[in-house]
């Protein structure tokens, strides 16, 4: 999906609004002018604010004073009270249930808003009953209001006296009692199948197709601020009022499931209300079993600016605040998965989804699981990735049938719980041997003849940090290009990539052909070039952290400028993301020595390679951009290879020596642990000043070629001042080559994106170079 270009204004400018959040005496005017303008068409935050600036001036919302606020940069603990102060670890039920009624608060102030009560059931009258093949079916419609009219005169709408709540029920044949399978309008069709199995099926008026929800807003209007997502999951707690009241439902064996913005109101629903026995949310990504830690732009899915500003009444308008400053989030959608905990939970999504994070849904099952674990209930919860893409199918509905089924004891089959990107640091740490080189650091070098001493030692560390390569991985030497799509991987047309780009022709490289080990790579350059007999200047681009996707969802423009001014472009997915996830993840098992990180810079060698044999490219202008974990990589790859022109890195570093915990980064921990890119850094986690060599050693190594650093002022994974320092010391190596105009450090207002901006400034470095 391309990027909106009204939210692209959005997110240029979000980012000014926090810079004041310490700051309590900035003024609304001020908040209101730095936000970019919004499309009221796409939905009403609330009954009388067309837009989030229209709230803001009317309720003086200020933003959170993120000083005082924990900085959490991994998930936060569903076992841990006051996580980030006093960190108190749940140890009984009764702290749980603390920790539960914090976590429901949190949830209610930041994302979802707050509930009203359950209100009278005034009227239920069966609109509509007939059989169907020996099934009832009741077109059901309830009446209710609440105990205590809400009075208010001044308001710009009337307020209606009372609401309602339209039900289909499908009613198998027999007496029961029966279980209820629950879900919205628009997913009628997966009752069918659940009422064939002995299920009553219950659809609900929650939904786009049907959805009697609206009306909530303003008969509770200024007294609890509950947006669309969570009026309907409210709406989902009176459908079960009345089942509680019919005698042929089995209350104890009550299941909810919906779809993508369905999927989000069905973990709302069952979070909050402990009658619902299971829940399945199905492809719900952002705002339900996605973690919005995961859901920034460095990870390419939905982000907190996009979903609140394309869908400004989906979650709360408080949510908006955090864009770039999700670590500062209190709660999560872990935690909003551990409420359900002992109950019956299963996280179901696409690998391949491009508004998803498989990764980020794994790593949230993980962390809710240790709570389903505590209270003795591990079996109850699930996980289960499907291949494809976002829509569902037939298979997928029995199989959410099927984990209903065992929560409810109907069937001893346990769910699957297949992950794909499961490591374990203290694990691999077993089977490693004790030996470390000798640190080297560059800010202790004062001459060219300690650089000249110090470079080879310095290689040495960075190749011992992407750990030992096995033998036997060789270059598949010159062959011949071929286009023919019949010879590619499926995977590659399931997942989004830029096929065509205006103005340019591709040709993917493929594993008959000339790329790395039987590896996928595909190559744009200009349409006109093909009868030129001038060589191009090519740009290998490395994505940032699309598990899912890989490097194509939202590249195309990048690309689309770079080829119109004649650099041709070449991309793959690195290993373990998109296309290649399952070549990811049992890497430790297969080379316990290597590293991840290793493989990646491997296979960017091996499209040096490649690129240098094939008679459209210059093999003297091969140079690497990079985004986030693409940067990394690329500097890694740079560092070790001379033949790399030079290398732009986008939100690619902080240091780790100095990305301490304390200081609200991921630090080591993120490439040792959390994405298993470096295990070898973590044996320094704790003693970080040891680590054998750092991201200046590597960025120095790069010297004399051309390197430009980018280093968005607000990235949350890094610590500016720390960048700055890096690049200051590495000066001094560029200084001592004699070519310190090669290195540029560029420092844009913004969060970590690889904003339209940026992307300008890398292609305008390239233009320079490339022109000379």
């Amino acid at each position: 999906m391309k990027t909106r270009p009204y939210i692209f204004l959005f997110f240029t400018l979000t980012f000014t609004t926090l810079i004041f959040s310490a700051d309590k005496n900035v003024s609304q005017d001020q908040i209101i002018q730095l936000l970019g303008p919004e499309d009221p068409e796409r939905g009403w935050v609330t009954p009388v604010d067309s837009t989030w600036q229209d709230w803001l001036r009317r309720t003086g919302e200020q933003p959170p004073d993120f000083n005082t606020m924990p900085t959490l940069p991994f998930l936060p603990d569903p076992l841990i009270i006051n996580e980030g102060t006093t960190n108190q670890p749940v140890t009984t039920l009764e702290q749980w249930q603390q920790k539960r009624q914090w976590i429901q608060k949190q949830m209610q102030q930041w994302v979802t808003g707050t509930l009203p009560p359950a209100p009278q059931i005034l009227t239920t009258k069966i609109l509509q009953e007939h059989k169907e093949n020996d099934v009832t079916i009741q077109i059901v419609e309830i009446i209710f209001k609440p105990d205590n009219e809400i009075k208010d005169t001044s308001l710009p709408f009337k307020r209606p006296k009372t609401c309602k709540m339209t039900i289909e029920l499908m009613i198998p044949p027999g007496e029961g009692p029966f279980p209820v399978f629950m879900t919205q309008w628009n997913h009628r069709g997966w009752a069918l199948i659940a009422v064939r199995r002995g299920y009553v099926g219950c659809v609900y008026a929650g939904a786009d197709a049907k959805d009697d929800t609206d009306d909530y807003a303003k008969l509770y209007f200024n007294k609890y601020d509950f947006t669309r997502l969570m009026r309907r999951a409210w709406g989902t707690m009176r459908v079960i009022d009345y089942l509680y009241t019919l005698p042929f439902i089995d209350k104890e064996k009550i299941a909810l499931t919906g779809h993508s913005r369905n999927g989000k109101q069905s973990l709302m629903a069952a979070a909050f209300d402990e009658r619902i026995k299971a829940v399945v949310t199905s492809s719900g990504g952002t705002g339900a079993e996605d973690p919005f830690r995961f859901t920034s732009d460095n990870f390419d899915n939905e982000t907190i600016a996009e979903i609140t500003t394309y869908f400004p009444h989906w979650l709360h308008p408080r949510l908006r605040f955090f864009y770039g400053r999700e670590y500062k989030l209190p709660v999560d959608q872990n935690l909003m998965m551990a409420l359900v905990a002992p109950r019956g939970l299963m996280l179901s999504s696409a690998l391949n989804e491009s508004q998803g994070n498989a990764w980020g849904i794994q790593q949230g099952f993980e962390s809710a699981h240790k709570v389903y674990k505590f209270l003795n209930a591990k079996e109850k919860i699930a996980l289960r990735l499907r291949y494809g893409r976002h829509g569902t199918s037939a298979r997928d509905i029995e199989s959410y049938i099927d984990f209903f089924d065992y929560c409810f004891g109907i069937s001893n089959q346990k769910p699957e719980n297949k992950c794909y990107y499961s490591f374990s640091f203290d694990e691999w740490k077993k089977h490693q041997p004790a030996d470390f080189p000798e640190p080297v650091e560059t800010a202790k070098i004062k001459t060219f003849s300690d650089w000249q001493t110090q470079k080879p030692q310095i290689l040495k560390n960075i190749q011992w940090l992407l750990g030992k390569r096995p033998a036997g991985a060789l270059n598949p030497g010159p062959q011949t290009v071929s286009n023919q799509r019949k010879e590619d991987d499926y995977l590659r047309d399931v997942i989004i990539s830029p096929d065509t780009i205006k103005g340019a022709k591709n040709i993917v490289f493929g594993p008959y052909h000339s790329f790395g080990d039987y590896l996928y790579g595909t190559l744009y350059f200009p349409e006109q070039h093909m009868s030129s007999l001038k060589r191009l200047p090519v740009v290998i681009f490395l994505h940032e952290y699309d598990y899912s996707t890989g490097y194509g969802r939202r590249i195309e423009p990048f690309f689309e400028r770079l080829v119109n001014n004649g650099i041709a472009v070449f991309s793959f997915d690195m290993l373990g993301f998109g296309s290649r996830f399952e070549e990811g993840s049992r890497f430790y098992d297969r080379y316990p020595n290597w590293s991840k990180m290793g493989k990646m810079v491997i296979d960017v060698q091996a499209a040096v390679n490649a690129l240098a044999q094939f008679e459209l490219v210059d093999e003297n202008n091969i140079y690497i951009v990079g985004y986030s974990l693409g940067a990394t990589t690329g500097l890694f790859a740079s560092a070790l290879d001379d033949r790399v022109a030079g290398m732009a890195s986008i939100c690619g570093f902080t240091p780790l020596r100095t990305g301490t915990p304390d200081k609200g980064v991921p630090g080591i921990k993120a490439f040792s642990h959390l994405h298993a890119l470096l295990p070898n850094a973590g044996l320094f986690l704790g003693q970080e000043n040891n680590l054998p060599t750092d991201f200046p050693e590597i960025l120095s190594c790069i010297a004399p070629r051309s390197l430009l650093v980018v280093a968005p002022q607000f990235d949350r994974d890094a610590i500016l001042q720390d960048v700055q320092n890096c690049v200051d010391n590495v000066k001094t190596i560029y200084g001592l080559q004699n070519s310190p105009e090669q290195l540029l450090f560029y420092t844009p207002i913004g969060y970590n994106k690889f904003s339209e901006p940026i992307q300008e400034k890398v292609l305008s470095w390239l233009m320079h170079l490339t022109q000379k």
